[in-house]
């Protein structure tokens, strides 16, 4: 897949995540009570899908992109192949954290229903880390562009 078309669903999911980050933003700090409001839930869980569409987007379809126009990417490269040699092109900070963030996204896809605090918590960091993986996304495409 061409870096142009993975980015134009990756800009859009942006696009979509920042037009309701304001509000997600507003909610804090949640409390569990917070998920038996219907609007809240709806805001959150569209926040959620889409965080984790970004980072799918970048992980399988971006990241490959990347090193293929630089003529680093060989089929079938196992990811965490993938994330260390971005990492060592200075394109991905660390391998470790990108880890950690699929982490987090694995966190948010499972419901808990007695456990609450921790979607919280993960709600949260999600949000932090929507802003680094943008950034990543950003420099990644500007990168490539100058190339």
């Amino acid at each position: 897949m061409k870096i142009n078309d993975v980015q134009k669903e990756i800009d859009l999911h942006i696009k979509r995540v920042n037009a309701i980050l304001p509000e997600i933003e507003s909610l804090f700090p949640l409390k569990p009570k917070d998920f038996e409001n219907t609007n809240i839930l709806k805001s959150i869980d569209s926040f959620i899908y889409r965080f984790i569409k970004i980072q799918d987007k970048m992980g399988d379809k971006l990241f490959p992109a990347v090193l293929e126009s630089l003529q680093e990417y060989k089929y079938n490269m196992p990811f965490i192949d993938i994330l260390n040699k971005l990492e060592k092109l200075e394109l991905l900070p660390s391998a470790d954290e990108w880890i950690d963030f699929r982490n987090l996204r694995n966190t948010l896809t499972h419901e808990y229903p007695d456990n609450e605090d921790e979607i919280i918590e993960a709600i949260k960091l999600a949000v932090v880390v929507y802003n680094k993986m943008i950034t990543i996304y950003s420099e990644m495409i500007n990168y490539v562009q100058r190339k």
